[in-house]
């Protein structure tokens, strides 16, 4: 399926991770350009003709500007807006500092709004846009451990529909999708999840497995496109199953 996104200019955030990196790849295939944003320095090795990269704390408001301002300076507009940065926690509650939860709920659901709200600025002037933010199944469900990642993954829930209430009367859809257990590196470092854990986690979901961060990108890049035109407010679940039991 051609999803018409020649020479939509996209921000992704959050670039260097295994999502982020897959929204970057899916979203240059259908022929966008693309600013990849991260903290990390390896978000430099995705540049590329159709790819300017920048180092920021997405999580900072100047960081935020600086690559709206990149966008607008580097490709001349800014259609498509991924908020797909991110941190996980996996602690218990009563184990979670005060700054943990800080931290956690600045980068996630601080982050997401820092960049919409940059972002809406120009949209809402050219009467057109899509943003897609990442949020999670444990933004529906109680899960076992992740109360600050909970929290901030139902913030940017809210958001989405917040947003999108504002924003489509302009023309601007704005949505989230809500992944279930995707294999990344994040799951690796944070949770020390073997193959072994990972099957146990691919039992949770109907499909029996887990998802590959190719299968989240494609969800992503569909409700950045114009495939999408008549979806706004949406937190679409890519849980292979995982909210239907």
């Amino acid at each position: 399926m051609q999803l018409d996104l020649e020479q939509h200019v996209a921000i992704v955030t959050g670039a260097a991770g295994d999502i982020g990196r897959a929204t970057v790849a899916a979203l240059v295939e259908e022929g966008a350009l693309v600013v990849a944003q991260d903290i990390r320095p390896a978000v430099q090795e995705l540049a590329c003709a159709q790819v300017a990269c920048i180092c920021v704390d997405g999580a900072d408001e100047a960081g935020a500007r600086t690559t709206v301002a990149k966008a607008l300076e580097h490709f001349g507009r800014l259609d498509i807006l991924v908020n797909n940065a991110g941190r996980t926690l996996n602690r218990p509650a009563v184990d979670t500092s005060l700054d943990d939860w800080n931290e956690v709920l600045a980068v996630n659901a601080g982050g997401a709004f820092l960049h919409a709200r940059e972002a809406l600025r120009h949209m809402l002037a050219q009467r057109s846009g899509a943003i897609v933010n990442v949020g999670s199944i444990s933004g529906l469900v109680g899960m076992h451990g992740l109360s600050a990642y909970a929290a901030s993954k139902g913030a940017i829930h809210q958001l989405t529909q917040v947003l999108a209430a504002e924003a489509g009367p302009s023309g601007v859809r704005v949505n989230a999708v809500a992944p279930g257990v995707v294999e990344t590196g994040f799951l690796g470092e944070d949770r020390e999840a073997s193959r072994a854990s990972l099957a146990g986690f691919g039992k949770a979901h109907l499909l029996g497995r887990v998802a590959q961060p190719q299968e989240i990108a494609d969800v992503i890049v569909w409700l950045a496109s114009r495939r999408a035109s008549f979806v706004t407010g949406a937190i679409v679940t890519a849980d292979g199953g995982y909210t239907a039991i």
